[in-house]
């Protein structure tokens, strides 16, 4: 789960971001920006999906899990006006992500609950935070996955990773349709 401190570190991390142009406020979209992002998440996943299921490679499994999420975050970010430059992006993204998405994340997922009562609020504020802090574990997941793993181990992550994937961009995908 999210916590309040990684929260405030992320919200201190973008002001710095912002200031330093790694992640700008633009005024004027580019659908085409928009498209691209989007197919990449879209092709990613699906080469993740051939790669798990053809039993080809699990480390690229997990990158290109990895990669859906990242494209769908920041196809989600260019959508409310927000571009990540090109240094340290992932981490920018990440934290972007956090300070940006992760409420209007809050309010999507309470559209899908509206018939619950009083525990939806907290439900789909669990989930929010669930999905964005999945981002940040399939970006570390995918660091470290090339190191003294058995390949049983490897598969169970790539799965993981996979699943991670698929709804994370599912829910991008729907932000990007209300939005």
């Amino acid at each position: 789960m999210l916590d309040e401190k990684k929260i405030k570190n992320a919200e201190a991390n973008v002001r710095h971001y912002l200031q330093e142009g790694l992640l700008r406020k633009i005024n004027k979209r580019d659908a085409n920006i928009q498209r691209v992002l989007q197919k990449n998440s879209e092709e990613s996943l699906k080469t993740a999906d051939l790669l798990l299921k053809g039993n080809y490679s699990t480390l690229w499994a997990v990158v290109c899990s990895y990669y859906a999420m990242y494209y769908a975050a920041n196809g989600a970010l260019y959508s409310i006006g927000y571009k990540v430059g090109h240094k340290i992006s992932h981490k920018v993204t990440s934290d972007a992500l956090v300070v940006y998405v992760r409420k209007k994340l809050k309010e999507s997922l309470l559209k899908e609950f509206e018939d619950a009562q009083e525990e939806a609020l907290e439900i789909a504020g669990l989930q929010a935070d669930e999905l964005v802090e999945s981002f940040g574990f399939e970006r570390l997941k995918r660091s470290r996955f090339q190191y003294e793993m058995t390949e049983e181990i490897k598969r169970s992550k790539a799965e993981t990773s996979l699943g991670r994937a698929k709804r994370f961009v599912f829910e991008m995908e729907k932000l990007l349709e209300e939005g």
